[in-house]
């Protein structure tokens, strides 16, 4: 649980430390730091071929962390939205859609074109995942680093909660028969449940 915790923290300040660290000339803690959870969970890992490929991942961080520090430290998130796009992506195709699976956890039995909804929405949050990381990408290739920062510290999570927002009050209209819940119990339904989602995505 607190390694969680400390993950998100990371995550939600990472642009913040990139940015401060190339200001003070110190941004190879970024990468460092992050090869470092890989290392941790390679050395955890059972299977042979997951522990290859993290501790190949950390190598190339801690190299990027000596020879291309800025450029290694702004490329990160976007192997997060392409981790998360990919997470979201492959239920598309194996089934039950990702969005699926966490209705299922609040209702046993629905209609046939929620599953059909879901689909869609998990569509929907792919493509927004996948178009982060391009902008990701060309904002560390091409744009500023306040930019970079901005977009990666702020606009992205404001696009989220847009989107989140969106979509609720369209399935109001979409669906105004059936008893939708809260935000607050959706946002506790991912909390609770996405450990094991995550890990039954990766299994399947």
């Amino acid at each position: 649980m607190f390694r969680s915790i400390l993950l998100t923290l990371i995550f939600l300040v990472y642009p913040y430390l990139v940015y401060r660290g190339m200001q003070q000339g110190v941004v190879w803690f970024a990468p460092t730091l992050i090869a470092g959870f890989y290392i941790n969970d390679a050395m955890k890992t059972q299977h042979k071929q997951r522990r290859m490929m993290k501790l190949l991942i950390a190598l190339v961080l801690l190299t990027g962390a000596v020879f291309w520090q800025a450029l290694t430290a702004k490329l990160l998130p976007i192997f997060i939205q392409l981790t998360l796009m990919h997470f979201f992506g492959t239920t598309l195709f194996k089934g039950p859609s990702l969005i699926e699976r966490f209705v299922r956890m609040e209702f046993a039995d629905f209609p046939p074109e929620i599953v059909t909804y879901c689909w869609q929405l998990t569509l929907l949050w792919t493509g927004f995942f996948a178009f982060n990381a391009l902008v990701c990408a060309g904002l560390a290739l091409w744009g500023s680093d306040v930019w970079w920062a901005f977009y990666n510290g702020v606009m992205i999570f404001v696009l989220t909660g847009v989107l989140m927002v969106g979509e609720y009050i369209w399935r109001h209209f979409r669906f105004p028969e059936l008893d939708i819940p809260s935000p607050k119990s959706s946002v506790r339904n991912m909390i609770v449940n996405g450990r094991a989602i995550w890990k039954e995505v990766h299994a399947s």
